[in-house]
């Protein structure tokens, strides 16, 4: 009978099954994290439940990123035989997808609570063509501009004074062009950024259209005005989400990169 020397001191074999445990709690995390936007793009659930589908799936990702974090520790002090290349793959894809949710924690902790931004304050534009739009995907923010709106612990916001404090840069544009090149320049600018044209008016001087985010397929309304300033033109925008209270900044950055890119088209 070839019985093995010394059996005492083969490497324990706990620690790879912890790693193995630990990878195999990642990939289920990451499957339930993907699943969560299809879920609302599609119409499977509603966003709430995506969301929270969204929070469990990433749940599960740190703990299995962590899982295997402790199961390559031990294994690398008691000389314990674990999959090292897999083991290597998902702590980087688990450490990864840990500081993309941290870095979006850490935006929606420091953004306002609104989602409705104008370059214009005192007298906002006025959506009319997407309407009817809104009323179809049942948005729960009033398209009317509000300057007051019910935030944490029932007190009152004041819109226009916060967003003068996060996002100072929200500002008109005045170009030289007469309002109608002004205008179609707004609508080829719209069209790159990938925003669908709801509503192309030239004789009110205006533009609908609706942008939507990649994996939740959240859709915003934006409108633009364009109106004569001297032989000029004076171009605002609006941006607001259908959905939500805070919009973690995603408004007022469209806004600056759309006047960003009408100054230099």
């Amino acid at each position: 009978m070839n019985t093995p020397p010394f059996p005492s001191l083969r490497p324990p074999r706990w620690p790879g099954r912890i790693t193995r445990a630990g990878l195999w709690i990642l990939s289920a995390g990451l499957l339930v994290t993907l699943a969560a936007g299809p879920l609302n793009r599609f119409h499977l659930a509603g966003v709430g439940p995506a969301l929270m589908t969204l929070v469990i799936g990433l749940g599960v990702v740190v703990f299995g990123t962590a899982t295997t974090i402790v199961g390559v520790l031990f294994s690398t002090v008691k000389g314990a035989r674990i999959p090292g290349t897999a083991a290597v793959v998902g702590i980087i894809i688990g450490l990864a997808v840990t500081a993309y949710v941290l870095s979006w924690v850490e935006r929606a902790r420091t953004s306002p609570p609104i989602n409705d931004i104008s370059t214009d304050l005192h007298d906002p534009p006025k959506f009319e063509r997407v309407l009817a739009l809104r009323a179809r995907a049942h948005a729960t923010v009033p398209a009317q501009y509000r300057r007051e709106v019910p935030g944490p612990g029932g007190r009152m916001i004041d819109v226009p004074q916060l967003q003068r404090e996060y996002y100072p840069y929200v500002k008109p544009l005045f170009l030289a062009l007469p309002p109608t090149q002004a205008l179609a320049r707004a609508r080829q600018v719209a069209v790159a950024l990938g925003w669908r044209i709801d509503a192309f008016e030239p004789a009110q001087g205006r533009l609908e259209a609706t942008a939507h985010t990649f994996f939740f397929d959240f859709k915003d309304d934006i409108v633009v005005r364009v109106r004569p300033n001297g032989t000029g033109s004076r171009i605002d925008v609006r941006s607001e989400s259908r959905v939500g209270l805070s919009d973690i900044g995603t408004n007022a950055a469209r806004i600056r990169q759309f006047l960003g890119r009408m100054q230099t088209h």
